[in-house]
């Protein structure tokens, strides 16, 4: 899949910066939850579908991080980075194993099929035993 998004020679060069540098901050506190995590929630107060992503996820027994940024009015700029960084368009945005898997109802499709267990469960191959199966 290839997402759109205007290529580096279409940005005047005295912009480029600032684009490549917008709301750095919360990109990075959320690439590093992602990263160090196998469940996050990102949303945002008073929006009730991030409380029931985390709603679906608790009585599902799933351990998870949640970061919160702002409401409908505060801090939306830097909840705008974090849209056009994983092009997902609402909150909550739910990182499984590093991999975005949507959103509230996405998350509770997967608990339903018992998919998102599997995807927790789901241990990445060493070196090693990537190779043992080639052979």
């Amino acid at each position: 899949m290839s997402r759109p998004i205007l290529d580096e020679p279409k940005l005047h060069s005295s912009i480029r910066e600032k684009v490549g540098t917008y709301q750095a901050d919360i990109l990075r506190e959320v690439q590093t939850a992602v990263r160090d995590n196998d469940v996050v929630v990102v949303g945002m107060r008073i929006n009730p579908v991030p409380k029931r992503a985390i709603k679906a996820l608790k009585a599902a027994g799933v351990k998870h991080v949640y970061l919160e940024y702002g409401s409908y009015f505060s801090e939306w700029r830097r909840r705008l980075a974090l849209k056009m960084w994983s092009g997902w368009p609402t909150f909550p945005m739910v990182f499984v194993k590093g991999a975005l898997i949507g959103g509230a109802d996405e998350t509770e499709k997967l608990i339903a099929s018992g998919e998102l267990t599997k995807l927790i469960d789901d241990k990445p191959k060493t070196k090693s035993e990537s190779k043992s199966e080639t052979n």
